[in-house]
């Protein structure tokens, strides 16, 4: 068994990213999030040979547009199974979507959800939205941690994130920057608070939480493309991993990222 993602699009501007798990005789694949649109989501999957089609579920952590901006359309045009809190599907107002019988299913907070051969393990995180819910991915074998969009390291978030081999982290910003933008004040204190989202240094303090020896591959992600640069999060990370800020890898709004085996 083989687990592995690739980040499709990582930033404000809209986010997705796939999880597969592989085996000799199937193969699984999660999509985390929605926030292009189906015809670029198609684009980007063709970049690795993979079409909609190809999907198993789709997981989506929080009504905000850049997470869930184009499951709609995605999920009413293939019946997908769709996964998400009971707090993001009153706040996306589900209920008015054309689904299909069963398509919406519910997740919580500590309650696992199996989809094939990849294990899912939700866990609430600090943000602005009415249920959000960040991911430990697993195949049974190796363990992947997906966390973006929070404003403060919770204990709770430091605990779903022990033992992962690969983490997928948001450094969004540098508090410096968010003061000195053109933000209104409303929108930065936003950004900058327990609910908004994690600076750098914010992240490599979860990072250090988290760090043990077989955690290989961390990724940097959601940067802010004004408030943020990829030599500033990389710098972070690479600090406390003890190694060189070009060995941090990045996940951009345009192009993703690379796969990256778990």
């Amino acid at each position: 068994m083989t687990l592995r993602l690739r980040n499709l699009a990582s930033g404000s501007a809209g986010n997705a990213t796939l999880v597969e798990a592989r085996s000799s005789h199937h193969t699984t694949r999660l999509l985390i999030d929605c926030g292009l649109r189906p015809a670029e989501l198609e684009r980007r999957l063709q970049r690795c040979d993979l079409a909609l089609a190809d999907l198993d579920a789709v997981f989506i952590t929080h009504e905000h547009s850049d997470h869930v901006g184009h499951a709609r359309t995605l999920t009413e045009r293939y019946p997908i199974p769709l996964w998400m809190s009971e707090g993001t599907r009153r706040a996306c107002e589900v209920h008015t979507w054309a689904l299909q019988p069963d398509q919406l299913q519910l997740a919580r907070d500590g309650e696992p959800v199996v989809i094939q051969d990849l294990c899912l393990h939700p866990f609430t995180v600090p943000h602005d939205a009415r249920e959000p819910l960040q991911l430990r991915c697993t195949d049974g074998n190796r363990v992947l941690g997906v966390v973006t969009d929070l404003g403060h390291v919770s204990r709770h978030v430091v605990e779903s994130l022990q033992a992962c081999h690969a983490l997928f982290l948001e450094t969004n910003h540098e508090p410096d920057k968010v003061w000195q933008s053109n933000y209104p004040d409303f929108l930065k204190r936003r950004i900058l608070g327990d609910l908004g989202h994690l600076s750098n240094a914010q992240a490599a303090e979860l990072l250090a939480q988290v760090l043990h020896d077989n955690l290989r591959t961390v990724i940097a992600a959601h940067l802010s493309e004004r408030n943020n640069a990829p030599e500033q999060a990389q710098a972070a990370l690479s600090r406390v991993l003890g190694c060189s800020p070009h060995e941090v890898p990045v996940a951009h709004q345009a192009e993703g990222s690379d796969w990256f085996d778990v």
